[in-house]
């Protein structure tokens, strides 16, 4: 059996052309967010080293602090071992990842009596984005 050679890069012909990316904190190791990135997306995170993203709601790339002031700057990059998975390792600057107002998106606990908020909020998200989150 002949192995394969490892892959340039992320493999954006699976999932449509977008594949999951998960920021994490390089210092900490805490889960920050999940979002999607295309071959644009990745490109652009690659000459800039700050994370950019592609919003499924907008249709377009998320450039990842841009109206917060809250950038990922990356640190390092790892795929996964089918390439179609990328997880980012980031300095995170300001006080969260979330546009909820959390450090991490991942502020939700399951308990068997239902979800509970397990983190406290670290900015207010109507003054960093307005009325609507």
């Amino acid at each position: 059996m002949a192995l394969q050679p490892p892959p340039a890069g992320p493999d954006f012909t699976r999932g449509d052309g977008l594949l999951p990316a998960i920021a994490q904190d390089a210092a900490t190791g805490e889960v920050l967010m999940l979002a999607f990135m295309n071959a644009e997306a990745y490109a652009e995170t690659l000459a800039t080293g700050r994370a950019v993203y592609y919003s499924r709601s907008q249709g377009r790339l998320w450039r990842k602090g841009a109206q917060s002031g809250h950038v990922q700057e990356v640190q390092q990059i790892y795929l996964d071992c089918d390439a179609d998975a990328i997880l980012l390792k980031v300095v995170q600057h300001g006080p969260g990842a979330c546009h909820e107002g959390y450090r991490s998106c991942f502020f939700r606990r399951v308990t068997p009596a239902g979800l509970e908020i397990a983190a406290p909020r670290t900015f207010d998200p109507n003054a960093v984005y307005g009325e609507e989150t």
